[in-house]
């Protein structure tokens, strides 16, 4: 089976198993309160539905269209803007007869449901794998330095030693607590033996995203192409895997890291790379294309494996899959900010974005692990106060339990209208974002 359709598997049952338990945490609560659910899909049934039965008063089904799936809660205002059923007096088993409470209850089942599984699927894989992390005895070189980090004073070759004057549990984790939290200093020893603790500005987040450099610190890895793509102008100039890059335009490389930076910046313009084969060296002529690739890569194939394996018990995989989860919430929604800048607008991905964080080869640690990060994303997403969410069904209910005052049924069918017209729009977006990638790469 191809990478792509082991992908697809693995993101088309990741989702159905999120719905399901989704549309569930909405069903529960409904019944509980003696309101009638009509209809429970896993996806969408436009037109028609490739199964459905039937039990009770509940339709039980799967559409056609895997966007998504839904319950259809008798006397609710939603995607099936059902007007006809509105327009009957309100029966005591419908939804709008039940209090405020009870059906904001309802409204955030689903949230509730997505978060508490995300975290049990942490604890799981606490317990059941452990936890793997990069401590300094793993990284004996130190850490290559993206130039925007060493204008602030780091080094190649620097050690970590503290982050905000503490001992930091996994290297491995690094770059991404600096952009997602409050990192005021860190401190390094530089190659020569000297500590240093160094200032990061308040914005620092925003400046890695700007730049692109999100990924600052990496572990040092030689300057040596362990990966030639076929087609691409380095396997066309005649770079081969094994070879040794010494220079690029005359300036001397000595981490992979200056070879990206040497080379990036020079698209369609030609980059004299030079390397050693054998013991001796060659000049090739490189012109990276219109995206600066030069299809030559180290992807520090010496570091596989080389991880500390934690083990933990039962009541530590409790405490540590919780408190990792939180931090994934956590940072998810401080990530959220960038969605509003320029740069953030093209990153936006869709259908294909969320399956590209599955591997090519099918792995069940990986599945699960992407499948509880899809949760967390899933009920912060669904949590937004935007009609047509759950989000938007709650604050209205929320503004009706403060005010006393429940908004017409005109006015939420119009909210509910606009707030559809918003997502079809934004879904078009993101898929549309990972066509264009996938096309210009």
């Amino acid at each position: 089976m191809s990478e792509f359709w082991v992908k697809a598997a693995q993101l088309l049952l990741s989702l159905s198993i999120l719905i399901v338990l989704h549309e569930l945490g909405h069903f529960i609560p409904a019944k509980l309160f003696k309101t009638r659910v009509e209809k429970f899909y896993l996806f969408f049934d436009i037109k028609y539905s490739l199964f459905k039965k039937k039990i009770g008063e509940t339709v039980y089904g799967i559409g056609w269209l895997p966007l998504g799936g839904y319950v259809k809660i008798s006397g609710m205002i939603d995607e099936s803007m059902d007007k006809e059923q509105m327009a009957q007096p309100p029966q005591p088993w419908e939804f709008r007869s039940k209090p405020a409470w009870q059906r904001l209850i309802i409204m955030v089942g689903g949230v509730t449901v997505n978060i508490i599984v995300g975290v049990l699927i942490y604890i799981g894989i606490f317990y059941v794998n452990g936890e793997r992390i990069v401590t300094q005895e793993l990284a004996p070189k130190g850490f290559s330095v993206a130039q925007s980090f060493k204008d602030l004073g780091f080094q190649d070759g620097d050690q970590i030693l503290k982050v905000n004057g503490e001992d930091f549990k996994d290297l491995g984790d690094l770059n991404r607590y600096i952009f997602l939290r409050d990192v005021n200093n860190i401190t390094v020893a530089h190659a020569n033996g000297t500590e240093q603790t160094i200032s990061l500005p308040e914005d620092i987040g925003m400046r890695m995203f700007k730049s692109g450099d999100t990924n600052p610190f990496n572990r040092w890895r030689e300057p040596v192409i362990d990966t030639v793509l076929p087609e691409l102008p380095g396997a066309v100039a005649g770079l081969q895997k094994g070879d040794v890059v010494v220079a690029v335009n005359d300036v001397k490389t000595v981490t992979w890291k200056m070879v990206q930076e040497n080379v990036a910046g020079n698209a369609g313009k030609e980059v004299a790379i030079t390397v050693d084969r054998n013991g001796q060296q060659q000049t090739f002529s490189v012109t990276p294309n219109d995206k600066c690739k030069a299809g030559i890569n180290n992807y520090g194939k010496e570091y596989d494996g080389k991880f500390k394996q934690l083990k933990y018990s039962f009541w530590e995989s409790l405490s540590g899959g919780t408190v990792f989860g939180y931090n994934i919430l956590v940072d998810y929604v401080k990530q959220f900010k960038y969605v509003f800048t320029k740069e953030g607008a093209t990153q936006i991905g869709g259908f294909g974005a969320i399956g590209n964080l599955f591997p090519g080869t099918w792995s069940w640690t990986a599945f699960w692990f992407n499948t509880a990060l899809i949760s967390i994303i899933l009920a912060f997403m669904n949590i937004l106060p935007i009609p047509a969410l759950d989000g938007g069904h709650v604050m209205f209910l929320l503004y009706e339990i403060v005010s006393g005052k429940k908004p017409s049924d005109k006015f939420m069918e119009y909210a509910q209208m606009i707030g559809f017209i918003l997502l079809i729009a934004l879904v078009l977006f993101a898929n549309g974002n990972d066509l264009y990638r996938a096309i210009f790469g």
